[in-house]
């Protein structure tokens, strides 16, 4: 292991490795990912890190220098950490002495981003610049010196348009030869300097990060860097320790700011000499775009037309009904099923097994249809839509524009993706919440999610059979809103934990790339199939032997001992028990009730609130038991199951009372 104190001369290069690694690191959406498939060819592994549920992927990549080993690492603004996927970067950055990262920049944000590439540079590692998306830049008017820029920071420095692959040859050969000079540290003022002059000399340890960056963190305060030094220095670690608290107290407090200022500094003086702007930034139409979609006012309608087009018409009637009724009314019931059904007769003697594959809830009749008639062509249209909003840089603008309002029930903007998603996938939205920073803040998302967000395919069917009946979808829209809200109001205040922090790059908005959102479309279908698709055949299987043994008889039973008290007829507890295998058919259960006259239209209200807001699919129960664990899923369980019938039996009382339905 090299250790790199910042000032010392000479050419260096990265640990030799019959297998190479090279560290990914960047903002997020900055191109990271497309520079991974370009390097990878798109062979990745998706796994948790040890002890999380981020995210962190891996893969493969042949050099001329040999076979390389690639990690896309989570998004990352400072090696001074405040979410959890800075954590894991930062900490991938410290278990992989050696490696070589490789910094991916945005052109169009050059100044902000700069800042991190000196924090990588003065902790010693060995780094090479890309700076990605030249083409937007050059159409925004924007001019990079490159060669300037390299001499500036001392490090090779590769301009990059990385889905066009543009780069990527200069980039394997900046790799293959890499060397550079270690120059002098970056220079702060001579306070800062001195501060960090007193700390670094008293370290004695071997580290990955240079003795000048590990001072700097301490300054300020970074717990984790803490516990690092004091498993390495030991005894020697009180002595660092009174210093940095010394230090702390003589600058009350004004070193981070402090520091922040001298970065900001150094990068204008670095960009002085490379950047050059030939238009004035913000006349675009992207920029004008950009800034209508963050306006407190004008960006909610804007957020309505999104919500409106892309998941109800996109997904819900497009996804849940053209594609639902082409694939598994068509496909499975046409020609699938029965030729499984023919030929199990044939091939299986014995009754009980034949059903298992081919009865009412078998694992091809049932498992499956419904994984792959019904579930895949919702999500494929929604993890495109998903894609399609991901690439063009709108997440963040969304995010800006309703923290305040989520502020309120716990949360901040970073929750508006998981509960968007909700609209289009439950299941998804529990995994999306890994983006959330606390435990906290992930416990409140998933509770909304279960509670309140209906999946698409439900709310099809729910929005669909209440238009029906006038007021009844007032009622239901009204009550389940209410509910979330109150809910969140409540949770956010009862629920242990600190408040959660909202810090989010804002990436300039761009046209969506047909690439980048394939590719992503594809890697979410591979998700889905390896952990959904094993749901969905162990659901098969739990269902058949429930009927095996009549226990069906016994949960219906059993449901109408709540449903009695919401003043509903016994028959609805089939579809509050097919609800949970699977939301829609709990909405088409309610609407087979109402054709047959066995639903007024204030029982039908009634009903469809309980049901939107009864435990969500098993097979979001089942990622929320993964993701949460059984403990705080259990509790959700149980939580919302009482407030669905709570409130179903003050919405039937309230309707009774009023006579409004």
């Amino acid at each position: 292991m090299r250790e790199c104190r910042g000032g010392i001369p000479g050419k260096t290069r990265p640990d030799a490795e019959k297998t190479r690694k090279i560290l990914l690191v960047g903002n997020p959406n900055v191109g990271k990912s497309v520079l991974f498939n370009a390097l990878t060819g798109a062979y990745s592994t998706v796994s948790n890190y040890p002890g999380t549920s981020v995210d962190v992927i891996t893969g493969k990549a042949k050099l001329r220098s040999g076979p390389a080993e690639i990690v896309d690492t989570p998004g990352i603004y400072s090696l001074m950490p405040i979410t959890g996927e800075e954590r894991v970067a930062r900490r991938i950055l410290l278990e992989n002495p050696g490696a070589l990262v490789i910094h991916v920049i945005d052109a169009r944000n050059l100044e902000r981003m700069l800042a991190m590439t000196i924090q990588l540079i003065e902790a010693g590692l060995f780094v090479i610049l890309v700076v990605n998306i030249l083409d937007e830049a050059k159409r925004l008017g924007i001019r990079i010196d490159l060669a300037a820029l390299e001499r500036r920071l001392g490090i090779p420095v590769v301009g990059a348009v990385m889905k066009r692959k543009e780069g990527l040859r200069e980039l394997r050969k900046a790799i293959d030869s890499y060397e550079r000079d270690l120059a002098g540290p970056f220079p702060y003022s001579s306070q800062v300097e001195g501060d960090i002059g007193q700390v670094e000399e008293l370290f004695k340890g071997s580290y990955t990060l240079s003795r000048r960056a590990l001072a700097l963190l301490l300054l300020q305060r970074d717990e984790e860097i803490a516990d690092l030094v004091r498993r390495e220095e030991k005894e020697n670690y009180r002595i660092i320790e009174t210093r940095v608290r010394e230090l702390a107290y003589l600058r009350r407090g004004t070193f981070q700011l402090d520091l922040s200022l001298e970065r900001k500094r150094l990068v204008s003086e670095i960009i002085k000499d490379v950047l050059v702007y030939t238009k004035r930034p913000g006349d675009d139409l992207a920029a004008r775009i950009s800034r209508l979609t963050i306006h407190p006012l004008l960006g909610i309608p804007l957020l309505a037309a999104i919500i409106y087009f892309g998941i109800y018409q996109f997904v819900g009637v497009f996804g849940a009904g053209v594609l639902v009724d082409l694939i598994e009314g068509g496909l499975f019931e046409g020609i699938i099923n029965p030729w499984f059904e023919k030929t199990a007769r044939l091939l299986i003697p014995w009754p009980l097994l034949e059903e298992l594959f081919t009865g009412e809830y078998g694992l091809v009749t049932f498992a499956l249809r419904y994984a792959f008639g019904i579930i895949l062509p919702i999500v494929v249209t929604f993890f495109l839509f998903f894609s399609v909003l991901e690439d063009s840089g709108y997440f963040p603008r969304l995010a800006l524009l309703s923290d305040r309002v989520f502020k309120v029930i716990g949360l901040s903007g970073r929750a508006v993706l998981p509960l968007v998603i909700g609209f289009g996938c439950g299941t998804m939205a529990t995994v999306v919440t890994r983006t959330l920073e606390t435990r906290r803040e992930r416990i409140i998302a998933t509770l909304l999610i279960a509670l309140a967000i209906p999946c698409s395919a439900q709310l099809g069917v729910i929005v669909a059979l209440l238009a029906q009946t006038k007021g009844a979808l007032i009622v239901w829209a009204a009550t389940v809103a209410l509910v979330f809200l109150l809910v969140g109001l409540l949770t956010a205040r009862v629920l242990p934990g600190r408040e959660p922090i909202f810090y989010l790059e804002i990436p300039p908005l761009r046209l969506p790339q047909l690439s980048n959102i394939l590719i992503k479309t594809l890697s979410r279908i591979k998700w889905y199939l390896l952990e959904i698709l094993p749901i969905f055949l162990l659901v098969s299987v739990l269902m058949w032997f429930g009927k095996t043994i009549d226990v069906f008889h016994y949960l219906t039973r059993g449901a109408y001992f709540f449903l009695r008290y919401l003043d509903l007829p016994e028959e609805s507890a089939v579809a509050f028990i097919l609800g949970f295998f699977r939301r829609d058919y709990g909405a088409a259960g309610l609407y087979d009730l109402k054709s047959q006259g066995i639903l007024d239209p204030r029982q039908l209200a009634v009903a469809a609130v309980t049901l939107t807001l009864f435990v969500p699919c098993v097979a979001q129960f089942m990622i929320m038991l993964k993701e949460r664990g059984v403990m705080a899923a259990s509790a959700i369980f149980l939580f919302v199951t009482l407030i669905a019938f709570g409130v179903g039996a003050l919405a039937n009382q309230a309707l009774i009372y009023t006579g409004w339905l």
